[in-house]
């Protein structure tokens, strides 16, 4: 049977979610991760709908894609299909033909896990490594320890206060209570959390999303951010701490997240909370 391109309604994002937790796995490279169309899910579920892309083959899901901003395609691809020529090949014409809608004409960005066939074939049509990206890692076979500050679970009646933080975290952040609301309805939050840690005076300063894939499966730090105005203090530390807890407390393997390899501080943080910092993996670009 073919190859089919899919694109899944709202409705039937249950199929995506459980093959992208099914596929996480502690020794597979970076990927995308359920907990990645989860923070999508502050969008909404239609809008999730309308960014994912499936390839299958006999019914069965063998590579998942995220539209996650303009011209940017996050990939995954089955453990048992990162070498299927047939797949690979489909891929490269599917991202490659701007008229099959994947990705648009000009300026393009496509993460793969890297040893992928894709990889290579993106590779002879021009395709160029871009920028570095640091993926870290910690073990949870053994208790975390306290993270040293107050520690909250976020609920919808607090749905403000990590709103708050988050946009306090981030520049250019447009992230509201509605956003909130929004992802903890979807699919792959019913495996997730929102931590906020206070200061001694009650300040929230710093907040983290957890989302685990299922027991003994890698679960995902997305997003990690501390208050700008309560920065220097070990509340990076202190939050990814209690993230690696809330993980293990899901029961997941490991907890995993990967920053941009520029962002030297936040590498730092992650590696100061005992994260161990794995090679660099870069995203392929096209040029307009």
């Amino acid at each position: 049977m073919a190859m089919v391109l899919g694109k899944p309604k709202a409705d039937g994002l249950s199929e995506t979610v459980g093959v992208l937790r099914e596929w996480q796995n502690d020794g597979a490279p970076m990927q995308l991760h359920a907990g990645d169309l989860g923070w999508f899910w502050r969008f909404g579920a239609e809008a999730t709908a309308a960014a994912v892309r499936t390839w299958s083959r006999d019914g069965r899901i063998l590579a998942v894609g995220l539209l996650d901003g303009p011209g940017l395609l996050r990939l995954t691809i089955a453990p048992d299909a990162q070498r299927d020529e047939e797949l690979a090949q489909q891929l490269r014409e599917d991202l490659t033909e701007t008229e099959r809608g994947v990705l648009p004409e000009g300026k393009a960005t496509v993460e793969a896990p890297r040893g992928a066939l894709v990889h290579d074939l993106l590779f002879e049509d021009g395709w160029k490594a871009g920028e570095p990206w640091t993926p870290l890692r910690r073990d949870l076979t053994e208790p975390v320890r306290d993270p040293g500050v107050r520690i909250k679970v976020i609920g919808p009646d607090q749905a403000h206060v990590r709103a708050i933080v988050q946009r306090a975290a981030f520049e250019g952040s447009t992230f509201t209570d509605e956003h909130w609301h929004a992802m903890a309805a979807g699919l792959p939050y019913a495996d997730a959390r929102c931590l906020v840690a206070y200061d001694d005076r009650g300040n929230a300063v710093a907040a983290v999303t957890v989302w685990s894939a299922g027991p003994g499966k890698p679960g995902l730090l997305e997003p990690m951010g501390v208050h700008r105005e309560h920065r220097g203090h070990g509340y990076g530390r202190a939050i990814t701490v209690a993230a690696a807890a809330a993980l293990r407390r899901l029961g997941s393997s490991s907890a995993i997240v990967c920053t941009p390899g520029s962002h030297i501080g936040a590498v730092a943080t992650y590696r100061s909370a005992g994260f161990q910092q794995r090679p660099e993996v870069r995203d392929q670009c096209r040029d307009a």
